[in-house]
């Protein structure tokens, strides 16, 4: 086997990543370390630096003396409903404005694009009386339906442009000469050569939807309707500086997200690589 030459560039590199890989896990690390400690350890001066013994009492008080399990419900419900919606009408979207040739494609792609640059705070008032006028107010409608068409949605829209234009033409023509519909084409030939970018988008997607704060925010005053990020903030009203029981409800907010990437970043670059990889 070849021993590969060891450079004092290659050495400075190595721990320049380390030292980065532990400034950014010192946070995570003091989380889960506050979130295990009493609530007077967690003031002590000098700080403890590990919790003496672990406990897991803080875990247990936002789990029974809070609505945590209903905002876990309520930003699970939202967060796969927009994800569905988001994939499926953007990857409809993208595919007439890649393969179709009609009047007017381009300055429609410009629209999609101009959109994305205004600021989605200017809309946020009267998308706010339009949703009051309709009912929509601390109602799931009122949460999902604005974040379908989100800055996200047209960036979805983009990238899966950037891929279908990457699928041979051929492929499309010769569906077409068998009687394939344009539907089938998309979801019998486009959607399967491009599951890799399906799996990343949607699980960006889902995080996206999952930490957003502020439309909830705006839209939800009723507790039970909350998320799980604007849930947090009633958490802290309640319980002031007991900084442990904030760090564990803070822990299972962010528990499904970490999961998610847990489970699937392996697939997701390996599907992104070989659908990037369509000559």
């Amino acid at each position: 086997m070849r021993l590969r030459r060891v450079t004092p560039g290659g050495v400075f590199l190595t721990v320049f990543t380390l030292a980065t890989g532990v400034v950014w896990s010192f946070p995570l690390y003091w989380a889960v370390n506050t979130a295990l400690m009493r609530d007077t350890e967690t003031v002590a001066r000098p700080p403890h630096w590990f919790p003496q013994p672990p406990i897991l009492d803080a875990f247990r008080f936002v789990l029974a003396n809070t609505r945590i399990v209903r905002w876990y419900a309520n930003s699970v419900l939202t967060s796969v409903v927009v994800t569905l919606a988001v994939i499926l009408f953007t990857m409809m979207c993208a595919y007439p404005l890649s393969q179709l040739r009609f009047r007017g494609r381009r300055l429609l792609l410009l629209v999609f694009l101009a959109g994305f640059m205004i600021p989605q705070t200017t809309n946020l008032v009267p998308l706010f009386m339009f949703l009051n006028k309709l009912g929509m107010v601390n109602g799931y409608l009122g949460i999902i339906l604005p974040q379908i068409v989100a800055p996200i949605a047209v960036i979805t829209v983009v990238i899966y442009k950037q891929f279908f234009d990457q699928v041979p033409r051929e492929l499309r023509e010769a569906a077409r000469l068998d009687g394939a519909s344009e539907t089938q084409i998309l979801f019998r030939i486009f959607l399967p050569l491009n599951w890799g970018v399906t799996w990343a988008m949607a699980i960006v997607v889902f995080i996206w939807t999952w930490n957003n704060f502020f439309w909830p925010f705006i839209i939800v005053s009723s507790t039970p309707m909350m998320t799980i990020p604007v849930g947090i903030t009633q958490v802290e009203s309640w319980y002031g500086i007991a900084y442990s029981r904030l760090m564990a409800s803070a822990m299972l907010a962010a528990l499904p997200t970490a999961v998610v990437y847990i489970l699937f970043h392996r697939r997701v670059a390996q599907g992104v690589a070989m659908t990037a990889g369509i000559k």
